[in-house]
């Protein structure tokens, strides 16, 4: 599955947050660690609800826009 992620440039560091899988986040210095932090955010959230029994959110479709 793939997951739209948003990452936020801030004055000091990246945040990223996945919209179908509230709660998770992740938070570095640089952009590459943001994002190799997000990925293994949403790894350890799907397995999470694997093990608990839960169901995994499906992607939604979002439209990407430039203002």
């Amino acid at each position: 599955m793939k997951y739209a992620v948003v990452i936020e440039r801030r004055p000091t560091s990246y945040g990223a947050h996945v919209p179908d899988l509230p709660g998770c986040v992740a938070a570095a210095e640089t952009k590459a660690e943001v994002c190799a932090l997000i990925r293994e955010a949403i790894e350890l959230y799907v397995e999470a609800l694997e093990e608990d029994g839960l169901p995994i959110p499906a992607p939604q479709d979002y439209e990407l826009i430039e203002v």
